[in-house]
């Protein structure tokens, strides 16, 4: 089974963005590892729409003034003054409106946090890199530390790109330790059991999605019956397991018929639906458009 492509840094500029319009100075050397830019300036070098998609690096964008709309996975957030929001590398992202925003992007591999030093451990304790975390942070009090730092790690970049990360890396892990400190789990309102069920949920159906379609399956791998994981996610979530999982396949799916010319049978198959026709019908269903008119909307826009 092909896996889906995944964007380098250096492929999304290729792919979405107006090269010829970048000035040299805003993506330095070695921006596949780490760049910062305002999102005022990178919006309009930009050609939208951004259609599903997923990248080999994180992206972490805050708000000062305006609004910026974007889909992680299958839930569309809306981020405001003194907000963030995180694309963890190899979630499915698409954006599309040109939003009229100020504030700050900042897009990162994992290498540039682990550092010179090693601190791989520090990956873990960052929920909102994760797949299954909450991508969408209130800064509220940390707002102003969050922005003081963005605004001196932007002129540490542009004077010296990578060529100082004695003193640009530790802004950027202190910019991850504020952040840290505000953040809140998606279902912080429900019992730690509850949570943490659904999370390790996620994390499978991520994993495992184009092969496990069943909610029983899921149950199975997370020792528990179908039953109860339909209560805990539904409660958690407001969302049934099986709508997650038609969702995410709904996902792998605009992600493979926009990213290859796979005829629509290979297509259903590359997520493990055998039968054409069923695939045809399921994806009308969950979208209002077969599979073919939404990869020839793709390809007008």
């Amino acid at each position: 089974m092909s896996s889906i492509n995944t964007y380098s840094t250096e492929g999304f500029r290729d792919k979405f963005m107006k090269g010829e319009e970048i000035p040299p100075d805003m993506l330095r050397a070695d921006f596949g590892k780490f760049f910062i830019v305002k999102v005022e300036e990178m919006l309009p070098l930009i050609k939208l729409p951004v259609p599903p998609s997923r990248s080999t690096t994180h992206t972490f964008i805050y708000i000062s003034t305006g609004e910026a709309i974007i889909t992680i996975g299958s839930e569309k957030y809306t981020i405001h003054q003194n907000e963030c929001i995180f694309v963890p590398a190899g979630q499915i992202f698409s954006f599309e409106n040109p939003d009229v925003n100020t504030g700050y992007l900042c897009n990162f591999h994992e290498d540039f946090i682990i550092g010179k030093y090693g601190q791989a451990d520090l990956l873990r304790g960052l929920e909102f890199l994760s797949i299954y975390g909450n991508p969408y942070v209130k800064l509220e009090n940390a707002a102003p530390h969050v922005a003081l730092i963005l605004s001196r790690m932007l002129s540490l970049y542009q004077k010296n790109g990578l060529h100082n990360t004695a003193l640009l890396h530790p802004y950027f892990m202190a910019l991850l330790a504020e952040i840290n400190q505000v953040y809140q789990p998606q279902y912080i309102d429900f019992a730690s059991r509850y949570t943490t069920l659904t999370v390790e949920f996620k994390a499978l159906l991520s994993q495992y999605i184009n092969t496990l379609h069943q909610v029983k399956d899921y149950a199975s791998l997370l020792n528990v019956s179908p039953n109860h994981l339909n209560k805990v996610i539904k409660a958690t979530t407001g969302v049934s397991p099986s709508e997650w999982i038609d969702n995410q396949l709904i996902l792998e799916a605009k992600v493979l018929l926009y990213q290859t010319d796979f005829p629509i049978n290979q297509v259903a198959a590359e997520i493990g639906i055998m039968d054409q026709s069923y695939f045809s019908r399921f994806f009308r269903k969950l979208t209002g458009q077969s599979p073919m008119e939404f990869r020839k909307m793709i390809e007008r826009s």
